[in-house]
């Protein structure tokens, strides 16, 4: 890995104060009470987190031991007795929420349901119940494969409610990816559907199902449950397959929530590496509950009135923290969105804020980008005036796209929480505190009260401000992952043994560079391997990036670094251009004098190269690592199991 260190970085000074009328009644009022927060829970972290635990959470039998910590394995609230669906659910029965609005879920085609909390505690209960008939006990592997349904969810939960562990695989995932999952997670059961509707087409998932269990390839797996989502022809294997709606009727609704121990394992779920198969990430029952529980409650200010929609899937962590376990545990109302932006109806996400009203919406900076290509009318057709928090996630955000985003879908009266976070952490790191916290655009701003983070050098050395480095973590924190599913070395090596330790003490890293201002404010750089040398001067490819997307011609931009034999590295830049834009040599030479002007000579693009679309993950993510690939002529070669859409890379490999 080579080490980095920014020399010349895009000088973002605009600052945001939080609405005042928008921190008199949040959760936490100010920057002095984020600060005392933060400094109580350093000063003495078990007691911090117990304090939280004993009075947000329902516990059967309280814990012993607040944290055991053997490095690099954490357990927390060890001895302790729970169940996060009883949690989301069966609390919140014996009070006025009983009779609220759970779960709003809109489907692609228009079709829509509402179940409140006892219809949904309801539906759980019946499905934990088909889950026991069909034999999976406790400590069993489940794995669902579904579209964005309620049905999803409801899996979910029935499996945490009866000790099953889950591992949700993203239903735009092949049937190679499904399988490699469900071998590697041993599962005994799948919870699918016929299909589900993506952009104005259906999504074959019991194909897929079926073709990832072929010739016996999954041998662990006795049953498959379909929901019938989209009535296409499909087969069912006989004594294998049922349909869903016929197993829940007539099922009793008691089932009792299991107590699991604090270290139960909750889930697995898997992220791709660049080479070799996919990690099986651990998450356990109570420290995440908590950890969740308490990242929605504070970086969302939840309110009780409160429409919460965040728009990730369900099979990202995204979706397990801030769709489901998060914000039911809060006893919130979370919407649910089956449909993206598509061709017949590329305003679709504003229809369904203006439909529900909602008050806080968390996207992706990839979602924000496209949204500017499409046009400033869309959003301005709809009413949007119930939006009070917006919220950012899965990269770095562009200064010029969280202007954006701040001023027409905002209205210029949001507050914008950029969130740093991963699969692995369990849930938000780094972020503001929306009625706390002055916000720069792009900087994921402080440490969320209790996450001791820092930038350092390869030794562990604290390194001073602005200059770039490795982002770690430096003292457990409840949501963190335990280990990767069967292979404990494989985790002590991924994120724990790149960074020396100092005095002892491991540092967690997985794989960010960042940089940290004046005022103790955090710029995550993105990946490390993003990181490009330009004749010895280190330049994040954010940093590159930011400044093309601020001409007014780029919609969206991906920088990578190309081998020189002059430089070390050259700066290659991959662009798509707004719609009334043309590529030509006269736009590329004009873009490479606006990064000199924004950042200095040494970042100037060696080449530029125009493409109306990037290769990205299903989750939206580019896939940078192929454009490593692409740009210095190699093979593309690793895991593309991600990949949305191949014809996207065929195109790119064509112009190389």
């Amino acid at each position: 890995m080579s080490q980095p260190t920014i020399e010349s970085i895009l000088q973002e000074k605009r600052l945001f104060q939080p609405p005042a009328e928008f921190s008199q009644k949040a959760h936490i009022k100010s920057l002095d009470e984020y600060q005392e927060l933060y400094d109580k829970a350093k000063a003495d972290p078990q007691k911090f987190w117990a304090d939280l635990a004993e009075k947000e959470l329902h516990w059967f039998q309280k814990w012993d031991t607040v944290l055991d910590w053997q490095p690099p394995f954490a357990k927390w609230f060890v001895g302790g007795k729970m169940n996060i669906s009883y949690n989301c659910l069966d609390r919140h029965l014996t009070t006025w929420r009983r009779n609220k609005a759970a779960l709003i879920w809109e489907g692609e085609p228009g079709d829509s349901r509402t179940l409140t909390y006892a219809q949904l505690h309801r539906e759980v209960c019946q499905f934990a119940n088909v889950l026991k008939q069909l034999g999976v006990k406790k400590g069993d592997r489940v794995g669902i494969y579904m579209p964005m349904i309620p049905e999803a969810a409801i899996a979910m939960l029935a499996c945490a409610r009866i000790g099953a562990t889950h591992t949700v695989v993203f239903g735009g995932f092949s049937a190679e990816a499904l399988r490699d999952r469900l071998i590697d997670g041993q599962a005994k059961l799948v919870v699918t559907a016929d299909g589900g509707w993506r952009k104005d087409g259906i999504v074959p998932l019991k194909d897929q199902v079926d073709i990832a269990l072929a010739n016996n390839a999954v041998p662990t797996v006795e049953n498959v449950l379909v929901v019938k989502r989209t009535a296409q022809q499909i087969q069912m294997e006989p004594d294998r397959d049922h349909w869903w709606h016929d197993l829940q009727q007539g099922v009793s609704a008691d089932c009792p929530a299991e107590p699991m121990d604090s270290e139960d394992m909750l889930f697995i779920l898997y992220t791709s590496g660049s080479t070799g198969k996919p990690k099986g990430v651990v998450h356990t029952t109570a420290g995440y509950n908590l950890y969740t529980h308490m990242t929605t409650k504070w970086i969302f200010d939840l309110q009780d009135t409160d429409v919460y929609w965040c728009t990730a899937d369900v099979g990202w962590i995204t979706g397990h923290s801030y769709i489901v376990y998060g914000p039911l545990s809060n006893g919130a109302t979370t919407l649910m969105y089956e449909g993206a932006p598509r061709a017949s109806n590329p305003g679709c996400f504003w229809d369904v804020i203006e439909k529900y009203g909602v008050n806080i919406f968390y996207t992706a900076p990839t979602a924000i980008r496209a949204f500017i290509k499409m046009g400033e009318h869309l959003p301005k057709a709809r009413n949007l005036s119930s939006l009070r928090l917006l919220g950012t996630v899965g990269e770095p955000i562009n200064p010029e796209a969280w202007m954006w985003y701040y001023r027409v879908i905002g209205g210029e009266r949001c507050p914008i929480v950029d969130t740093w976070w991963q699969t692995e952490t369990g849930g938000v790191m780094i972020t503001p505190l929306p009625g706390a916290t002055p916000t720069k655009p792009g900087s994921a701003t402080r440490p969320f009260p209790g996450i001791l983070a820092d930038v350092v050098d390869l030794e562990g050395n604290t390194i001073g401000d602005n200059e770039g480095g490795y982002l770690v973590v430096k003292h457990p924190w409840p949501g963190m992952m335990r280990t990767v599913y069967g292979d404990p070395d494989r985790f002590r090596r991924t994120y724990w043994e790149h960074i020396a330790p100092q005095d002892g003490q491991y540092l967690y890293f997985a794989g960010d560079g960042a940089r940290r201002d004046e005022d103790g404010y955090f710029w995550v750089m993105g990946r490390v391997d993003d990181v490009i040398n330009v004749a010895g001067h280190r330049l994040g490819t954010m940093e590159v990036e930011s400044a093309l997307v601020s001409h007014p011609a780029v919609a969206e931009a991906a920088v990578v670094g190309k081998p020189d034999e002059v430089k070390g590295e050259d700066v290659f830049a991959f662009v798509t251009l707004e719609g009334s834009y043309d590529p030509s040599d006269q736009l590329a030479k004009e873009l490479k004098e606006h990064v000199v002007k924004e950042i200095g000579a040494i970042a100037r693009p060696g080449e530029i190269r125009f493409t109306d679309a990037m290769p990205k993950t299903r989750s939206g993510k580019i896939m940078r690592r192929l454009l490593r690939s692409l740009a210095s002529g190699q093979e593309v070669a690793g895991d593309t199991s991600t990949l949305e859409d191949r014809s996207v890379l065929d195109k790119l490999r064509g112009g190389a």
